[in-house]
Formats: structure tokens, sequence, C-alpha cells
């Protein structure tokens, strides 16, 4: 699977190993060592998958997806050097499709990208509607719709979705939504997940604190409903 891929690397070091084992995986790549040249040629160039690193000069990564996430649908994966969940989590709250933390192996950066692209490729590929009570999703335009207004999701939103709605009522744990969305089984970042879900919510809910179409079933997982014939009780937030 070839894809255009931006790479922004302030170490030009990395940058190139980085690149080199990409573009031997059949990749086209532009390569770039601060933030507004990222911003700048993401803009421009409109690349299937960004590689954004979160320090970098000019304009960090996280300022960068944030801008990024306003304008674009792009698949992005951040490159930190924090360890830390709750850095990792801000990440993927402002939009970030997945993460690697450094140091990390080449090989396991290209693996990570051939997932996320994979996973686009999927939803894809599955040109039909998924209806689960006033939401319908488009998979042919990867468009959602609550009765006639459009909601504008990331790539992983859209994924975990799809898969919550290819199946209404059936409760998906953390463990099975993250090897769908992300194709990998990490058991410290199940929090991703409820992450994702909380935007989700923000997003398809009137009121995200009292969900009734993605709820959670406690000490096990989602599932998403038709809100019509579900119970009033919804349930509370992760």
């Amino acid at each position: 699977m070839c894809a255009d891929i931006l790479v922004a690397e302030d170490n030009r070091r990395q940058a190139d190993l980085v690149s080199r084992y990409l573009r031997a995986a059949g990749h086209r790549l532009l390569v770039v060592h601060d933030g507004r040249e990222a911003l700048a040629e993401a803009r421009r160039a409109r690349p299937d998958l960004i590689i954004l690193d979160v320090m970098m000069p000019g304009l960090d990564g996280l300022n960068v997806c944030r801008i990024l996430r306003k304008e674009s649908s792009v698949l992005v994966l951040m490159l930190t050097a924090r360890s830390g969940e709750d850095d990792l989590l801000l990440g993927l709250d402002l939009g970030a499709d997945d993460y690697v933390t450094k140091p990390y192996s080449p090989r396991e950066l290209v693996a990570r990208v051939r997932t996320l692209l994979r996973r686009v490729d999927r939803v894809r590929v599955d040109d039909n509607f998924l209806h689960v009570g006033d939401l319908t999703m488009d998979m042919s335009r990867r468009a959602v719709i609550i009765g006639e207004r459009e909601i504008s999701c990331t790539p992983t939103e859209f994924a975990i979705l799809a898969m919550l709605a290819g199946q209404p009522d059936r409760i998906f744990t953390r463990r099975q939504i993250l090897e769908h969305a992300q194709g990998l089984d990490r058991d410290s970042t199940h929090r991703a997940v409820d992450t994702h879900v909380l935007n989700l919510r923000r997003k398809i809910e009137n009121d995200p604190r009292h969900p009734v179409r993605l709820l959670s079933v406690y000490g096990l997982g989602y599932k998403l409903t038709d809100p019509s014939i579900a119970p009033k009780d919804a349930d509370a937030l992760p």
C-alpha cells in the first residue's frame, strides 16, 4: 500500500533514517524540520499521513495537530519523547490517530504506518451504508450523518464508530476496539479508547454527559444503540 507521507522531525539524522525505511516500504516522502514548515506543507501537499514529532522548533507538534484537526481528517501519527500517560492522551485528545514513544525502532514505525493505512482502506472498500436509529454512516464517503446534519470525524473516530455501528447493541471491549482501531494490543493504552469515545460523544450526542447512543457497559466496554428504543437511564461517562 503506497501513500504520500509527510515526515516532520527536527532531528535530521532521525528523519533521514525514518525516510529510508518508509521509502523502502514503497511510500512517497516529504520531509520538513520544524512545525511551521509542517503546517505549510500539510496544507499544500495534502498527504495521506503525517508523522509528527511533538518537540519541534517554530511550532510544536501538538499545536500543529490542533490546527490541522480544524481543517483536515488526515491521519496523524505522533512521535513523542514524553512517556507520561497524560502527555500521550493529550495528543490523542487533540486528534492524533496513534503515537510512537522515543526511542523506537524504524521497523515499528513502518508497521504502525501500515496499520493506520490499512484501517482507512478497510473502511473505504466497504461501500455501503450503516444505520443505527437516525445515525447513518456513508462508508463510501466516510461521512457520519445524524438526521440531516453531517458530523466531522477523524479517521480513528470513524473506524471505532463503524465497528460499533456494524453490530448495534453488541458490547465491544476496550481491547477489541483498540485492536480494530489501532491494530495493536497495548494494555497501557486502553484509556486512549475512552478518550476517542469521549470525543465521539461530543459530536454525536445532544448531551455528552448523558449519552443515549454511545453507551458504556461498566467493566466491559462500549456499544452503539438506537436511542429511540434505548433505556432512559443511559450510562454515564467512563
